[in-house]
């Protein structure tokens, strides 16, 4: 199944090669594959992932790994934000 993923600012990085100079990328999943797949697949820090939003919805750090993406989903993970 496609998903969009998109990685926010520094997690930017974590998409495929072929991406650097984009936030988005069009991924191939097999059916079933869940949040926390994808972000193992991809190699992002568990808790890196502080932000996790599918078609605009909040999903739960501890949901992740039991909510299973369906075909033509947008997955968008965003990292903590710091300031000062």
């Amino acid at each position: 199944m496609q998903v969009t993923l998109k990685l926010f600012a520094s997690l930017a990085s974590y998409l495929p090669s072929n991406k650097k100079n984009s936030i988005e990328a069009d991924i191939e999943l097999a059916d079933g594959s869940t949040i926390g797949d994808v972000i193992s697949l991809y190699k992002i820090p568990s808790k890196s992932a502080h932000l996790v939003m599918v078609n605009g919805v909040y999903i739960k750090p501890e949901e992740c790994d039991q909510y299973a993406l369906k075909s033509n989903d947008a997955l968008a993970i965003c990292p903590p934000v710091a300031g000062g």
